[in-house]
């Protein structure tokens, strides 16, 4: 993959964006939490992972996301990724490396290879994606839906790939 300005990753530096971009950017105070969310925990040798994507990621045939879309889209685990499409939104995403190798942004063959060395138990069947760009307090509802979904499915571990 070519590196430009970016980086490696796609992503953008802070330092990269407009004055305007990076004041909205630090501006956003984090939300404080009343206890921390932990849970007990098991080696990762026993755990299923799922990725969770902010990236607007869906497959061939779902609505594409729209500006402050609160929902989330199912990524088959398997799927082939020609069936994978984004429709981020946001005009200071750089989509370069999911054009190039949909494993920068979900990396499901890296996941493989940790199953297969044993250092992950297994993958999920399903991976999912909500828009980047919207509103946490408007995302809640459909999280809390996700995570419950998740247990229900044996998935005990969420990588969170923000973009």
């Amino acid at each position: 993959m070519k590196t430009d300005i970016h980086g490696a990753n796609g992503l953008v530096r802070l330092t990269d964006l407009t004055p305007g971009s990076r004041a909205a950017v630090t501006s956003v105070a984090a939300e404080p939490m009343d206890s921390p969310a932990w849970v007990p925990t098991k080696p990762a040798h026993a755990r299923t992972v799922a990725f969770v994507s902010s990236a607007g990621l869906g497959m061939r045939g779902d609505p594409p996301f729209r500006g402050g879309d609160s929902g989330y889209r199912s990524i088959g685990h398997r799927v082939d990724a020609a069936d994978i499409l984004m429709s981020h939104v946001s005009v200071n995403y750089d989509r370069t490396g999911f054009q190039l190798d949909l494993e920068t942004i979900l990396p499901r063959r890296r996941l493989d290879e940790l199953v297969a060395a044993g250092v992950v138990g297994a993958a999920a069947d399903e991976h999912y994606s909500f828009m980047g760009a919207t509103d946490p307090k408007a995302m809640e509802a459909e999280a809390q839906e996700l995570a419950q979904a998740m247990l229900a499915k044996g998935v005990d571990t969420a990588v969170l790939l923000p973009v």
